[in-house]
């Protein structure tokens, strides 16, 4: 069989991670795996690349001159088509739901490329996310394997008249990543992960005997009152339970850091003394925490799937999620951002044992670490390549 080429269009720090097993189990069968760095989180992106070995081989200079989605849709067609045909892979691959994402399987349909979607068939059949449903929808229309993480996923996808053999259930790569970066942090450092901010390292070792909630909050639709009230809900849980703290990595924009900061500026010192809040985390430090944390309130997608990794109970804060299988099987609250209601079911796994036992998911519901596994069988298995008149490329 003769081996492929495999072009990955990657952006965004979630795109990076939950890619980066498929990169090495393709590599690991003697395939070509390439990268393009399309430059969404540009800040954050080639730390990742590092971590995980895996330098890009082209990265686009997006030239950002405004914020708005079709200034970012316009400047990644052009990069991608031009990056897309310099490279000449044999199959795309996409990950999630990002504009990358998009573009990239637009792209090579474009140029009658056939497209793998990794984590393909999420839906909250809801506006929201914005633009996350619209792209993973459109994405469905374009690609040729569709590589869901759950069961809801692929009934998802046969909805919407996907045909059954294209469509793969393999599980989630979130959890090879996850589980691979926890036991690589435990070989190499133990404890003391430098990968932690020194004012999270401080913040630890001074509350090592109490309780971590870890908060995060960055979705659009979450900016404003809402984000103002999750932190006056933390608030309220760590004035009701003394043995508590909190770690919150900020979103980067100003007007979010702010809300979140002027929220804690209210409170007495007692209070303020058991917030840490820190910049965004690097991928290591997040997992560690995630490790040591007592539950999760989070807002973010990816980390209702790590934290069921490791058996940790997740408060989400938003109304739905395309994340509904671990609600499902009682690892997730859907909590919204409503203050009491948040309060009430910290307060339930801060002081009920057995509630707490039974958010603790023995098995994730999106993986058991070997995804990315199936997923290059799949893809490198003899009849599954064809050239794009449609004549095999196998042996």
């Amino acid at each position: 069989m003769r081996k492929q080429t495999f072009l990955t269009c990657l952006g965004t720090r979630p795109e990076i991670i939950k890619m980066a097993p498929v990169y090495k189990a393709l590599q690991a069968q003697g395939n070509r795996v390439q990268i393009i760095h399309t430059g969404q989180h540009e800040a954050v992106a080639h730390e990742l690349y590092r971590f995980f070995e895996m330098p890009p081989d082209l990265v686009i200079d997006l030239q950002r001159k405004s914020s708005t989605l079709a200034h970012l849709t316009s400047a990644l067609t052009d990069g991608l088509e031009a990056a897309m045909r310099t490279l000449q892979p044999d199959v795309v691959m996409v990950q999630g739901d990002t504009t990358s994402a998009f573009i990239g399987a637009l792209i090579g349909y474009y140029d009658d490329i056939p497209v793998a979607h990794i984590e393909a068939g999420l839906r909250t059949h809801e506006r929201d996310p914005f633009p996350e449903e619209k792209n993973r929808e459109m994405i469905g229309r374009l690609a040729r394997w569709h590589f869901p993480p759950t069961d809801q996923a692929r009934r998802n996808l046969l909805a919407e008249n996907i045909p059954p053999d294209q469509i793969h259930q393999v599980g989630n790569t979130v959890i090879d990543a996850a589980l691979w970066t926890r036991d690589r942090l435990h070989k190499t450092f133990g404890q003391d992960n430098p990968a932690l901010p020194s004012v999270a390292q401080v913040f630890l070792k001074k509350h090592a005997d109490d309780r971590l909630i870890l908060i995060t909050a960055h979705r659009r639709e979450n900016w404003g009152q809402p984000i103002r009230q999750i932190a006056q809900a933390a608030a309220a849980i760590l004035t009701d339970h003394p043995d508590t703290v909190v770690i919150w990595p900020v979103h980067p924009n100003p007007a979010v850091r702010l809300d979140v900061e002027n929220e804690i500026a209210k409170l007495p010192q007692s209070v303020q003394r058991r917030f840490c809040l820190t910049a965004p985390l690097e991928y290591p430090a997040l997992i560690d925490l995630l490790v040591r944390c007592h539950f999760t309130l989070t807002d973010s997608g990816g980390i209702q799937e790590e934290a069921s990794a490791f058996a940790k109970p997740v408060l989400v804060a938003r109304n739905s999620t395309e994340r509904q299988e671990l609600v499902d099987v009682g690892g997730a609250r859907l909590v919204g951002t409503d203050i009491d209601q948040i309060r009430f079911h910290a307060g339930l796994l801060l002081s009920n044992a057995d509630i707490y036992r039974q958010m603790q998911v023995t098995q994730s519901p999106f993986g058991d670490g070997l995804s990315a596994q199936r997923i290059a069988a799949i893809l490198s298995s003899s009849n599954a390549l064809t050239t794009h008149d449609g004549a095999s490329l196998a042996n």
